[in-house]
């Protein structure tokens, strides 16, 4: 569905170009099909491993698509001169908040992650400005660090999706399920190999469609719940109850929201570079306070924290259109998704070894991402090599040994047990010790610039 780019209208830039209906409609939807999957594996995975039903579970999906489109339609047109960026950017669920949300609900429960979720989208606008002005403290160096720990530490939920979560269960880890997700992952990697453009894109789409067929006669699939579902609905406000701030889950969920203003900053730096509209602190501050917003929208919806999707980056890219008013029919899509429950409950009934199979390939590679953005960085002569290793390190801790922290008080298990947060915490204060301190030995990185790509999916 690549186009080539519509010739400028008199006294626009192509960012502000507004092509004909049609091309409008069409692009829009192949940017909802580009991130489709990749925003709805956020409420799968968190769903299934908090152990939410079905039905919870479609709800979810629904308020994930709804908060996605109103922060794409935020982003893409802007509200004055306080909110949204104005770029062909497309908003989406951040893997980043998967682990911290689980650890929340299983320590709190459901109305401490929804209250810790807002309490960060306040502070996300709060900071929106500083963090703008400071984002040099965020290089590739601690960026690659954190992604790479937030794709290793999700291969875990992927196995536990494949496999069951329950190892004493009779049919834990039975080899039809392990071939079924094998078979996924083999298709999407011949997808990826043997089609190009558009239609390669599609591969974990595609998986999931297929693995899904091929489940019904396996006997792994219920829809039932389907037909009792709305075609048309939405969401009470605060479906779990009134939210609650317990203050762990809070510092937990604000570094997440530094962390996604991390991965935002990087793909909204090169979309304004493809669109020929470099960004000021401004325009930046503005598109991150986006984020903050579907922070407070998501706790308040039963959604979750967006933030700046790579792979619609990577379209705008390479089908040449860069025209905001195309990710804001996309937005609209989003929308009108998010208000068809059916629909949520149909993901959501999805087999769990179907899903595992596609977060495996998703979550791998983001580890591949965060792997690739330190590439960035200058190890020679530095201590650089020991910030990663260490940050590495202490994120991992808690994925290698999850109890590890069991004697400490709750607030340290919930920090310190989230792999993202302690990995972010222990990357910013070395990088901070190491290279921003009198007496370091040379700058950090060759390129200060934030990370290119995000981490939420392929």
């Amino acid at each position: 569905m690549s186009q080539a780019p519509a010739p400028p209208e008199s006294g626009r830039r192509p960012v502000d170009q507004v092509l004909p209906p049609g091309r409008l409609g069409l692009l829009g939807l192949q940017h909802v099909l580009v991130m489709y999957t990749g925003c709805v594996a956020v409420p799968l995975v968190f769903g299934s491993v908090a152990k939410l039903d079905t039905s919870t579970i479609g709800l979810l999906i629904n308020a994930d698509l709804l908060v996605a489109g109103l922060v794409t339609l935020l982003q893409a047109l802007g509200i004055g001169k306080v909110l949204g960026v104005r770029l062909p950017v497309v908003a989406g669920a951040t893997f980043t908040a998967v682990t911290p949300m689980i650890l929340i609900a299983g320590e709190y429960g459901m109305q401490a992650v929804y209250g810790s979720m807002i309490a960060a989208g306040v502070f996300g606008l709060l900071v929106a400005v500083p963090f703008a002005r400071a984002v040099r403290f965020f290089p590739p160096l601690v960026s690659g660090s954190v992604i790479t720990v937030i794709g290793l530490s999700l291969i875990g939920v992927a196995a536990g999706l494949i496999a069951g979560l329950d190892p004493t269960a009779e049919d834990y880890a039975a080899p039809s399920h392990l071939a079924l997700a094998g078979g996924i992952v083999l298709l999407i990697v011949i997808i990826s190999r043997f089609t190009s453009g558009f239609l390669s894109q599609l591969g974990v789409l595609l998986g999931l469609a297929a693995g899904t067929l091929v489940a019904i006669p396996m006997g792994l699939t219920d829809f039932s719940s389907v037909g009792q579902a709305d075609w048309v609905g939405l969401a009470a406000p605060f479906h779990f109850g009134a939210p609650q701030f317990p203050l762990a889950a809070v510092i937990s969920m604000c570094v997440v929201m530094l962390v996604t203003f991390t991965e935002s900053t990087a793909d909204m730096l090169a979309v304004g570079d493809m669109t020929g509209r470099p960004l000021t602190k401004a325009d930046l501050a503005r598109g991150l306070a986006g984020d903050g917003v579907s922070g407070i929208f998501g706790g308040i919806m039963n959604g979750f924290v967006d933030t700046v999707f790579a792979q619609n980056v990577g379209l705008v890219g390479m089908t040449k259109v860069r025209s905001r008013y195309v990710a804001a029919v996309a937005g609209g899509i989003l929308v009108l998704l998010g208000l068809v429950p059916k629909l949520g409950e149909i993901v959501a009934s999805l087999p769990g070894p179907v899903v595992g199979a596609a977060g495996l390939v998703m979550f791998a590679t983001v580890t591949a991402v965060g792997i690739n953005t330190l590439r960035k960085v200058e190890f020679e002569g530095t201590n650089n090599l020991l910030i990663v290793a260490v940050s590495i390190g202490v994120g991992m801790l808690p994925v290698a040994a999850p109890t590890i922290y069991h004697a400490f008080p709750t607030w340290v298990q919930i920090i310190g047990g989230s792999a993202i947060t302690s990995a972010t915490l222990t990357a910013f204060l070395l990088n901070l010790l190491f290279n921003h301190t009198p007496g370091r030995r040379k700058p950090a990185v060759v390129d200060e610039s934030p990370a290119t790509p995000a981490a939420n999916t392929p």
